[in-house]
């Protein structure tokens, strides 16, 4: 099913904003029961036994088209015949059964994300009509992860955010506390409740399941995309298992050195989150954003004057004082920097958005002066609240921290991440705190994985991985794909000259690259750059919402519960 660049455009709006950042040519062999690998050691799979998938069509409205599976993996690789966890799988079956080449893995970041409703929500979508034709798109959740054995430390949704701190990220001091006070207390929480799948969620173990699900598909190579934090499971994957990467894409790429163990002593000061720049890549995407806002004029409602400058005005004047408007049942609510900051981000991985945005950012300057309508101010304030919206409890509080605080190499000190903020805003304004504290989690977290995988990345791949960046993500920044290009000695680079979290739904040209290369596992020509489908703010607003309305009916079948993934 062909797509137009317009039906594509507003797919990767619906789809980002609906999907709201991750490794021996020779496999090494686990020990028999009772011995044990040591922790350093890239344990293979060989002596945990292959999943029995017995697939059969989904349940669910909507859902005819997918097929869905259990399969039955160690809890620890290190005892492959102990205790054994499950993991949730669908796919998308080849439409052309008959010039089936295999399965097509796939992982949409987080960590925390659901692969099984990312394929179920965006596969049809996906890769070109050949594509679609000779693979099975097979998604699972990770180990921890929502229908897989999942790490649970609350009852309900209600229970953990009463755990939370009651704002997007820490700006004040008094604000710094109360958010420690918060981390401690979920970790508390999962050191009681959350079992022994809290020791065993690394991305290694990660990919060793993943290596166990190929071989239960029948293929004899993996045939993978990964996007965003997803882009660290393929590179563990490559790096783990190089002998049997058939063709790996890695997209929204996270520079896996800073990720595990930071270069030199950066684990002594530095947050794994800081260490990855994310702050740089956000900061960097929003002048785009303004810069092109300018250019645009009147195609861009915030273009008034100097954007740039008018966006510090309004982020500083919220800073002093948080704005108070009438709800219009009677009440108040307050509009903060720190809303406008993370519902700004949010923005930022989606260049379909940005004209709205705008309109916010143009409606948010006017109505904070005197006499402003309450029936604006609230639907200013829904906007900045539905970037954050949860619907339900399935796992996401636990499922990053759960992954990332079990193998990433942090500071023992919290107060490491209230100077690393403080220093990130003021090299990257807005942007520094909210990407350093977002992983603090990690200092008083309970659990670690023994054998998760700290390097090395440079193995030799049995054919070549193909590594897409984008060259401004607030994310995932453009220096990650280019390290990873680097560390491969089999590996090409693709750039997408455009702006966003990831390339999906963005580019055609980037789409054609992909496509051709998991049919024939040959990556384009060295330095290609692939062009965006759209230039943000370059036709009138009214354009650009036709644009994006001719994609509403493949949008709408994209689930709600999609809204979260690719944003993480």
């Amino acid at each position: 099913m062909a797509q137009s660049s317009n039906a594509r455009h507003r797919l990767r709006r619906t789809v980002l904003a609906a999907l709201v950042a991750v490794l021996a040519a020779t496999l090494f062999t686990i020990p028999p029961a009772g011995a044990t690998a040591p922790a350093s050691s890239p344990s293979g799979t060989g002596w945990a036994a292959v999943p029995q998938l017995d697939w059969a069509t989904c349940a669910g409205e909507g859902l005819e088209a997918f097929e869905c599976a259990t399969a039955v993996v160690p809890l620890d690789y290190d005892r492959p015949r102990g205790k054994q966890i499950t993991l949730a799988l669908t796919r998308l079956p080849a439409g052309d059964p008959s010039r089936k080449i295999g399965s097509l893995f796939i992982n949409p970041g987080g960590p925390g994300g659901s692969g099984v409703e990312f394929v179920q929500g965006a596969g049809p979508f996906l890769y070109s009509d050949e594509v679609r034709a000779r693979f099975d798109l097979v998604g699972f959740d990770p180990r921890g992860i929502i229908g897989s054995t999942p790490l649970r430390c609350y009852e309900t949704l209600d229970d953990a955010l009463a755990d939370f701190a009651p704002f997007q990220f820490p700006v004040t001091r008094e604000e710094e506390r109360i958010w420690i006070r918060s981390d401690r207390a979920i970790a508390r929480a999962c050191a009681e409740r959350g079992g022994p799948i809290l020791n065993h969620m690394s991305t290694a173990n990660v990919a060793r399941d993943m290596d166990l699900l190929r071989r239960a598909v029948g293929d004899a190579k993996l045939t993978y995309a990964g996007y965003s934090y997803g882009s660290y499971l393929g590179a563990t994957y490559a790096n783990l298992f190089p002998g049997k990467v058939r063709a790996l894409v890695v997209d929204g790429v996270l520079d896996p050195i800073a990720w595990s163990t930071g270069r030199g002593n950066q684990a002594r000061t530095q947050p794994f989150s800081t260490r990855l720049r994310s702050a740089k890549g956000a900061y960097q995407t929003l002048q785009e954003f303004l810069r092109l806002c300018d250019a645009g004029g009147p195609n861009c409602a915030f273009s008034a004057g100097d954007p740039a400058r008018r966006f510090d005005r309004l982020a500083r004047r919220l800073l002093r004082e948080p704005v108070e408007f009438p709800d219009g049942e009677g009440g108040t609510f307050l509009v903060t920097y720190a809303e406008l900051i993370g519902a700004t981000l949010g923005v930022l991985y989606d260049p379909a958005a940005w004209p709205d945005w705008a309109v916010v950012l143009q409606q948010l300057w006017e109505l904070t002066s005197p006499g402003a309508a309450a029936a604006s101010l609230q639907a200013v304030r829904a906007r900045l609240g539905a970037a954050f919206q949860q619907e339900d409890y399935p796992n996401f509080v636990e499922g990053f921290p759960g992954v990332a605080c079990s193998e990433t190499h942090n500071p023992s000190n919290v107060g490491a991440w209230s100077r690393a903020a403080r220093a990130q805003d003021r090299q990257y304004p807005y942007f520094g705190r909210p990407w350093t504290w977002f992983s603090s989690i990690c200092e008083p977290w309970p659990g670690w994985d023994d054998d998760h995988y700290d390097g090395p990345w440079n193995r030799t791949t049995a054919n070549p991985v193909l590594v897409v960046g984008t060259r401004f993500d607030p994310a995932t920044p453009y220096h990650g794909a280019v390290t990873v290009d680097r560390l491969l000695p089999r590996s090409r680079l693709l750039t997408l000259a455009g702006w966003g979290h990831t390339s999906l739904f963005s580019s055609a040209c980037v789409d054609a690259y992909v496509s051709s290369y998991f049919l024939t596992s040959r990556v384009p020509p060295s330095g290609t750059v692939c062009q965006p489908d759209v230039v943000p703010f370059a036709e009138p607003a009214a354009a650009q919402t036709v644009q994006q309305a001719s994609g509403a009916s493949k949008a709408a079948l994209i689930p709600s519960r999609l809204r979260r993934l690719l944003a993480d």
